[in-house]
């Protein structure tokens, strides 16, 4: 399946190449200005909703470092070392292919901002899918290390942060009493 979707990709046109390139990049620069707007929506709302808009950004910390140590075991050589011809660069030899980082942070980024705002779920996941999937187009990525990294993001950055919500929310608490007028 790998070589067929880099073989089609590879047929597209240059621009979609580019897009698919800088598209992966720049959608997680969407999701760090679809943070801060979620902070700024939460601002007034309740604790817990702001705490969770905090806490989203570290679960997909947490999501892109056990990815990094999953990678360190299994050693998953890059399909694009293969001889196969790709969109993107290879990446060097020792940046591993299993699990792709970029789709647990694209996933565990949605998740997380779906957290406090549901409404963005028809925008947020369908963004990280296709910046998952783009992994595979440029060819840098097998579908199996986009699957892979999109539920490992999926599912532990937004387990983490509702697991220290409720440490983060006394914070808030504090921060705002401390930052009102008095």
């Amino acid at each position: 399946m790998y070589e067929e979707i880099v073989d089609f990709a590879l047929a597209t046109p240059a621009w979609l190449h580019v897009l698919a390139e800088v598209g992966t990049d720049a959608g997680l620069f969407v999701f760090v200005a679809l943070f801060g707007l979620a902070a700024w929506r939460a601002w007034r709302g309740p604790a817990r909703d702001l705490a969770l808009v905090i806490a989203g950004p570290a679960g997909v910390v947490l999501a892109y470092i056990v990815s990094e140590v999953v990678k360190i075991f299994v050693r998953e050589d890059r399909p694009c070392r293969g001889g196969v011809a790709t969109i993107a660069a290879c990446p060097p030899l020792d940046d591993w292919s299993f699990p792709s980082n970029h789709s647990a942070i694209a996933a565990g980024a949605a998740a997380t901002l779906v957290l406090v705002w549901r409404a963005l779920a028809w925008v947020v996941f369908p963004l990280a899918a296709v910046m998952a999937f783009s992994r595979v187009f440029v060819g840098v990525h097998y579908p199996h290390d986009v699957a892979a990294g999109f539920l490992l993001g999926l599912v532990l950055a937004p387990l983490f942060a509702l697991l220290v919500v409720g440490a983060v929310t006394p914070a808030v608490r504090l921060a705002r009493s401390r930052l009102s007028p008095r």
